[in-house]
């Protein structure tokens, strides 16, 4: 009998559970989007208890797509948006709203711990930047602004560790997660009070559940889960892991060799090498998914979660023709515009900028000849130059990667596909897989389940590369000289961000 994994991914605004077979095939999918609470600029919650029920009512109905009973699940893993919080109280309930990354309400407090020196004092141990979005931020913010849900918080969770929590009533803080909270002893992979002490906030040492890797059993279904998602009591559950390290181990990102960068919310470029990257040129070392190996990474909320926003908000539907696809029709709209005639540039930095830490999104450059087309190819390619700027960090700590392999939505834009090759300036190479970061998981999963041995015997099973699009030399030209000009209004603009403080 055919038995199969189960890949649960918790975005940012949505929950996706994806049913997969052995060789990695996508059975069977199922989504639901959880409410963005926003109580003032710059904050951005969910509420716990909707996100958890929204993760069981996606798993129920993507069993029932597949039309496969759960005693066929060899286990499952749930991955997810890093840094957030997502705090579990002393009473058996949320200790307040689940905090997603893109939440800027504590970026005083990274600023002070750098103009203090603290930043200075444990970075040798911190292996990187601190960050408003991070654990260690939030809590201090919680210290200061809400003592009393810092007093309660039973556990300190990211958005996965919480929704394996309630799917086994086992705590584990997972190792790729935790390892970019700023919590956390990098170097050696342990919590160090003393480092909490430096930050203020010791009371969180005892906060932290034990520390697990992605491919260890975490526990398995619990009763209440059980009924919900139908999934038998007893299925294993596995750690599961940061949502950027499921992309990167299903794009087959198992050797310091290759090189992935994800487009989603965030713009998430990464390597993997065996010692952590100190030379100042990378702000995120992370523990990997597989033992051994850190996670070198630039990443900031600046990617094609702008394309979103743009079509919500500032599309005209009755442009679009009848019985269109709108992506279909945008690709048209860019492709009318060739580079070199489009002199309109984007900041995409809706939701955080790679550049000063108040940045906002702008146009620039408008003019009364502009139109819709050269505002969409702007969003593209601002958004290709916010990835470049990451990846070009990336490149001065290591060889050259003979391609790229790219994941996320402008994947299935080859318009958008070539534009990052011609960005870059390399080969870019696409993964066959729709939900990569739910692959990531099942191969996590197939791991505690004992079916693989390690993440490299279910890459060879479960992971197909589909093509590569080379760059074309003239359009690379043409994108060097536009990249430059970008750099320049960013730069240009980080002058005046400060009077637009949160």
């Amino acid at each position: 009998m055919t038995k199969y994994l189960i890949g649960l991914d918790n975005g940012g605004t949505s929950t996706k559970a994806a049913v997969f077979d052995l060789e990695g095939r996508e059975i069977a999918t199922a989504g639901k989007h959880t409410k963005v609470i926003t109580p003032r600029p710059g904050y951005t919650e969910r509420d716990m208890e909707e996100l958890w029920l929204a993760n069981c009512d996606c798993v129920k109905r993507a069993l029932r797509e597949a039309g496969i009973d759960g005693k066929d699940v060899l286990g499952i893993a749930v991955c997810g948006h890093g840094k957030g919080l997502y705090p579990w109280g002393k009473d058996g309930k949320p200790a307040y709203n689940g905090i997603i990354s893109t939440d800027n309400r504590a970026w005083k407090y990274p600023k002070k711990w750098y103009e203090e020196g603290i930043y200075r004092e444990l970075h040798d141990q911190l292996c990187q930047e601190l960050m408003a979005c991070q654990q260690a931020a939030l809590l201090a913010w919680f210290k200061d602004h809400h003592r009393e849900v810092y007093d309660k918080i039973q556990y300190v969770f990211s958005v996965k560790d919480y929704v394996r929590f309630r799917l086994t009533g086992e705590a584990y803080c997972e190792a790729t997660d935790i390892s970019g909270s700023g919590l956390m002893d990098v170097k050696h992979a342990v919590f160090d009070k003393k480092m909490l002490e430096r930050l203020g906030i010791e009371e969180v040492y005892e906060k932290l559940a034990p520390i697990r890797y992605s491919c260890d059993l975490c526990g398995t279904i619990c009763e209440e889960a059980s009924a919900l998602t139908g999934l038998p009591v007893g299925t294993p559950v596995a750690g599961g892991m940061f949502d950027i390290d499921a992309c990167a181990v299903a794009a087959d990102v198992t050797s310091p060799e290759e090189m992935v960068t994800i487009a989603g919310t965030w713009s998430i470029n990464e390597f993997i090498s065996e010692k952590p990257i100190m030379d100042g040129n990378i702000a995120m070392n992370s523990l990997f998914a597989i033992p051994g190996y850190y996670l070198a990474e630039e990443c900031s909320a600046t990617s094609s979660g702008n394309l979103e926003w743009y079509l919500e908000n500032c599309m005209n539907d009755r442009n679009i023709p009848e019985g269109s696809n709108v992506y279909d029709y945008v690709n048209e709209q860019v492709e009318q515009v060739a580079p070199e005639e489009c002199e309109v540039y984007y900041l995409p930095f809706l939701y955080g900028s790679n550049a000063h830490p108040l940045g906002k999104a702008a146009f620039v450059g408008l003019t009364t000849y502009h139109n819709q087309a050269h505002m969409l190819r702007a969003v593209y390619e601002g958004v290709a130059f916010s990835h470049r700027r990451h990846i070009d960090r990336l490149l001065a700590s290591r060889k050259p990667p003979k391609a790229i392999r790219i994941a996320g939505g402008p994947v299935q834009s080859k318009v958008w596909v070539q534009m990052f090759a011609d960005v870059l300036g390399y080969p870019v190479e696409t993964v066959s897989a729709r939900e990569l970061g739910a692959l990531g998981c099942a191969m996590a999963a197939a791991i505690a389940a004992g079916v693989y041995a390690d993440y490299k015997e279910a890459a060879n099973h479960m992971v197909r590369i589909s093509e590569r699009i080379s760059p074309d030399p003239e359009k690379t030209e043409v994108y060097q000289k536009k990249y430059e000009k970008y750099i320049s209004i960013s730069n240009a603009l980080d002058t005046v961000w400060g009077q637009f403080e949160v």
